[in-house]
């Protein structure tokens, strides 16, 4: 076994820990923290195939800006705990749901991705300083509107999510 295998069994290992950690937490805050957890194990994936920028925007938007704002949302909205106990029956739909989706992976990752060879890094000339200019660039000039969407999106989902879970003045939980 090579240190890049042990590694990225480590890495794989925490990444699938804190999803579930994630999932099976009955406090919005901490499942908030395991996802940025998992946010970052992704961005340390992406440093180990040679892709910094990418590591690093992954660390910068998702787990430092989106998640903050995501717990900014659960602290304002006071939705921090899951209230009561749920029965197991609600958790039939969810637990088949994920188990099929759990043997498509198996059945696609075995059958269909053979891989044809080793993966290697990218060239140096990738991750240079001319090439994310470019992407800048052309994030904001040719891919402008598109970029507007999604952030109007966005702001549209986290508007509706207010809504949603907005309580009436004197309303219990």
């Amino acid at each position: 076994m090579t240190l890049d295998l042990a590694l990225f069994l480590l890495l794989a290992l925490i990444a699938i820990a804190s999803a579930l950690g994630m999932l099976l937490s009955r406090n919005a805050v901490y499942s908030a923290l395991y996802l940025v957890l998992n946010l970052v194990t992704v961005a340390v994936f992406y440093l180990l195939l040679g892709a910094p920028f990418i590591a690093m925007a992954q660390v910068t938007v998702y787990a430092g800006a989106i998640m903050v704002l995501f717990l900014f949302v659960i602290m304002l909205l006071g939705a921090d705990a899951i209230p009561g106990r749920q029965s197991w029956r609600t958790f039939i739909l969810p637990i088949t749901l994920s188990a099929l989706l759990a043997l498509e992976t198996i059945y696609l990752l075995v059958i269909k991705a053979r891989p044809a060879g080793n993966v290697l890094p990218p060239e140096e000339a990738i991750n240079a300083t001319e090439n994310l200019q470019q992407l800048g660039v052309a994030l904001f000039s040719d891919y402008l509107l598109p970029f507007e969407i999604v952030s109007i999106l966005l702001l549209a989902a986290m508007v509706g999510a207010i809504v949603l879970t907005k309580k009436e003045k004197g309303e219990r939980n």
